[in-house]
C-alpha cells in the first residue's frame, strides 16, 4: 500500500475529532440534533482550517444510514463511501476549474432528480468565489428555493467576492485561524501515535510557521520527518526552515543591556558565518521582545526558557517597548538596506543608541523629604510672626539698635519647588516669549520689506476704527450716512437670505427725515418683495435705534453697488495672487529649467471676500 500523507491520513471523520472551530461545531451539532437544517451553508476562512472537512462530515451526518445525527457511525456504506470519495449523492465541484455558466447549468439540470443512494443530494462547491457572475445569477433561483432533497455546501477563502444575493441565501460560518497551542498539541498527538521521536520546541516551531493552518502544519511535519530521518529535533527543524534559534538573539540583547557595541558586532559576525536569513532573524527578534514585554506586564505568564525571563528583568518596560518599535521599523526598512546584514546591524546600533526619555525635569528642586517639608513650614511660620518695620526690611530691637534683615535672594525650598514646577509648565504649555527690541531700533524706521507688510495691516486697522455714521446736530435730526461708505454699512445690518442679496444690489441715494431712499439695479428686480423690504427696514431701525421708512426705486445705476464692489475686489485679489506667483523667482526658475507651467485657475488668493 502506498504512503498516505499525514494531512489526509489524519483528516477528522466526525465532529469530535475536529481541532478547534468550536463556535461552528456547536451550531451544526445543535441544528442536526434538533432537525433544524438549512438548505445552504457557507464556510469561510483561510486555507487549512477545516472548511472542506466540516462540509464532508456534515454530508456524512445527513446521509448516515442510522439517520440524521451529529455523530455518524462511520461504518455504514454511505459513511464509508463519503470517506473514500465515491458517494454518488455527494457532488464535489471545484469552482476554480468549472467557472463557466455551462458547467453550472449542467449541475442544476440534475437538481430536480431524487438522490440515488442517500437521504439528501449534497452539492459541495469548493472555492465558490471563483464562479463567474453569470454562474452566480443562474444559481440564485435554485439556491433560494431548492427541492427538499438538496443541500448546498459552499467553501471559500474570499467571501468578499461573493455577491450579496448569494450571502443572503446561506448560513455563513467563519472559521478562525488555529492557535499555536492547538496545532502543537495536535502534532504531539500525531507523532505519539505514529511513534515518531519529537521534542516540544520543534513542534512549536512548526506550529508557529504554519500560521494558523492545520494542513500546513501537517505538511511541514511530513517534511520535517523526512529531513530528520524519522525524528524531529529542533536544530534540524530550524535548519530545514531556515530560521534562527533564540540563543544568538539572547546574547545580542545581553550585549545591548551592558552597552557593549563591539560584542554586538562580533555576535552578528558569528551569525553571518552560518548564512542565516536575517529577515527571519528580525522576525524572531520581534517575537522575543514581545515575549519579554508580556513577561514584564504579567510575570506569572508561563515561559519555558528561563533565559528570556532573566533578560526581561534586565530591561525596563520603557526600554522593551522602544526596542520593539525600533525592531518593527527596522523590519520594514530591511528591504531598503544595501544587504540584509547591514539592516540587521543598524537595528542593534539603534538599540544601543536610543533610550526612552523618562524625566522631563530634574527632581532636585522638588521636596520629597518630610523633614525638609517640616523645616519649610517652621520657616514660613517664623516669617509670618516676624514684624517688618519698613519697605527697607529694617526692624528695631528693644535696646534701640537697628538690625537690617536682608531678605533679597532668600527663598524657601517650597518656593523654589513652586517656581521650578511653574517653569516646567511654562516650557511645556506656553510658547517662548522674546522680549528683545527690534533689530532696527526704537527710533529708526523698519526696513522696507517689513514696512510693506506692516503698513497695510495698520491701514486696515485704522480703517475699521473710522466712523461710518455722522452724528446729528440735534436730537430730532436723522442721521446722515456717507454714500461712499454704504458698502461698510451693509454688513452691519446682519441680513440673510433674500434680503441680504437685495441690499447688496442697492446704493444709498439720500436720508431725509427718517426716510431712507435706495436705488436698486436691474439685476435685483426679482428680489424685491414686501417681506424683504420689511426686513431691511427693521435692520436699519435697529442699527440707528429709531424708526426708519425705506423707499426702494428701480433704475439704471452708474455707481458701484456693494455686490459689484465685492466682485471687483475679488478679481483684483485674484490678479495680484497670479502676478505674485508668475513673478516669483523660484517659479521662473522652474519654468526656465524644466518648462513648467502654472495650471490655470489653480492659484487662489487667501481669504476671498464673500459676495
Amino acid at each position: 500500500m502506498s504512503y498516505q500523507v499525514l494531512a489526509r491520513k489524519w483528516r477528522p471523520q466526525n465532529f469530535k475529532e475536529m481541532v478547534g472551530q468550536q463556535h461552528v461545531l456547536k451550531a451544526l451539532v445543535n441544528a442536526l440534533d434538533s432537525d433544524r437544517l438549512h438548505h445552504a451553508y457557507l464556510f469561510t476562512g483561510t486555507r487549512g482550517v477545516g472548511k472542506t472537512t466540516i462540509a464532508r462530515v456534515l454530508a456524512k451526518c445527513l446521509n448516515c444510514e442510522k439517520g440524521i445525527t451529529s455523530e455518524p457511525c462511520c461504518k455504514c456504506s454511505s459513511c464509508r463511501e463519503i470517506t473514500e470519495g465515491r458517494f454518488v449523492d455527494l457532488i464535489e465541484v471545484d469552482a476554480a476549474s468549472r467557472t463557466k455558466i455551462e458547467d453550472t447549468r449542467e449541475l442544476l439540470d440534475n437538481v430536480q432528480y431524487a438522490p440515488t443512494r442517500g437521504r439528501f443530494k449534497v452539492y459541495l462547491i469548493d472555492e465558490v468565489h471563483m464562479l463567474s457572475g453569470h454562474s452566480f445569477n443562474a444559481l440564485l433561483k435554485t439556491l433560494e428555493e431548492p427541492p427538499s432533497h438538496v443541500k448546498f455546501l459552499f467553501a471559500t477563502t474570499d467571501p468578499q467576492k461573493l455577491p450579496v444575493t448569494i450571502l443572503s441565501r446561506c448560513l455563513q460560518f467563519n472559521l478562525k485561524r488555529m492557535s499555536v497551542e492547538l496545532i502543537s498539541n495536535h502534532l504531539a498527538m500525531i507523532t505519539n501515535k505514529e511513534s515518531i521521536e519529537s521534542d516540544k520546541a520543534s513542534l512549536r516551531l512548526l506550529s508557529r510557521i504554519a500560521d494558523g493552518s492545520m494542513r500546513d502544519a501537517l505538511s511541514l511535519l511530513d517534511q520535517a520527518i523526512s529531513f530528520g530521518a524519522g525524528a524531529l529535533k529542533e536544530t534540524e527543524v530550524r535548519e530545514m526552515l531556515g530560521t534562527i534559534s533564540h540563543e544568538p538573539l539572547l546574547d545580542l540583547l545581553k550585549s545591548v543591556a551592558i552597552g557593549d557595541g563591539e560584542k554586538v558586532l562580533a555576535d552578528i559576525e558569528q551569525m553571518a558565518s552560518v548564512t542565516p536569513d536575517f529577515e527571519a532573524a528580525t522576525d524572531a527578534l520581534i517575537a522575543l521582545l514581545h515575549k519579554m514585554a508580556v513577561l514584564q506586564v504579567i510575570p506569572q505568564t508561563e515561559e519555558e526558557d528561563e533565559m528570556i525571563k532573566q533578560l526581561a528583568d534586565q530591561f525596563s518596560k520603557e526600554d522593551v517597548q522602544l526596542y520593539y518599535q525600533i525592531a518593527l521599523h527596522g523590519r520594514r526598512d530591511l528591504p531598503l538596506s544595501p544587504d540584509p546584514r547591514c539592516g540587521f546591524e543598524m537595528i542593534f546600533l539603534r538599540l544601543l543608541t536610543f533610550r526612552p526619555l523618562r524625566d522631563i525635569a530634574p527632581a532636585q528642586n522638588i521636596i520629597t523629604d518630610e523633614s525638609q517639608q517640616s523645616e519649610v513650614s517652621v520657616t514660613n511660620e517664623t516669617k509670618k510672626k516676624t514684624p517688618i518695620a519698613s519697605s527697607e526690611n529694617k526692624i528695631s530691637d528693644p535696646s534701640g539698635s537697628k538690625t537690617e534683615i536682608e531678605t533679597k535672594g532668600i527663598e524657601t525650598q517650597s518656593s523654589l519647588a513652586d517656581k521650578s514646577n511653574a517653569k516646567i509648565n511654562t516650557v511645556i504649555n506656553e510658547p517662548p516669549v522674546i522680549n528683545e527690541p527690534p533689530p532696527w531700533g526704537a527710533a529708526e524706521e523698519p526696513p522696507a520689506q517689513i514696512a510693506a507688510v506692516i503698513t497695510p495691516l495698520q491701514a486696515q486697522s485704522n480703517k475699521t476704527k473710522k466712523a461710518i455714521l455722522v452724528e446729528p446736530n440735534n436730537a430730532n435730526d436723522s442721521p446722515s450716512l456717507l454714500p461712499t461708505e454704504w458698502h461698510e454699512i451693509v454688513p452691519l445690518l446682519n441680513l440673510t437670505g433674500r434680503a441680504a442679496e437685495l441690499i447688496k444690489h442697492c446704493i444709498l441715494k439720500s436720508i431725509e427725515g427718517g426716510k431712507v431712499k435706495l436705488s436698486l439695479d436691474k439685476y435685483g428686480e426679482d428680489l424685491l418683495a414686501r417681506t424683504t423690504t420689511s426686513q431691511i427696514e427693521s435692520a436699519l431701525s435697529e442699527l440707528y435705534s429709531k424708526p426708519i421708512n425705506l423707499l426702494i426705486n428701480t433704475q439704471h445705476l452708474n455707481d458701484e453697488t456693494p455686490a459689484e464692489r465685492t466682485c471687483r475686489k475679488n478679481q483684483e485679489r485674484q490678479q495680484q495672487a497670479e502676478d505674485l506667483i508668475n513673478n516669483d523667482p523660484f517659479v521662473k526658475d522652474l519654468q526656465n529649467h524644466f518648462k513648467a507651467q502654472v495650471v490655470p485657475n489653480s492659484v487662489k488668493p487667501k481669504g476671498t471676500l464673500r459676495q
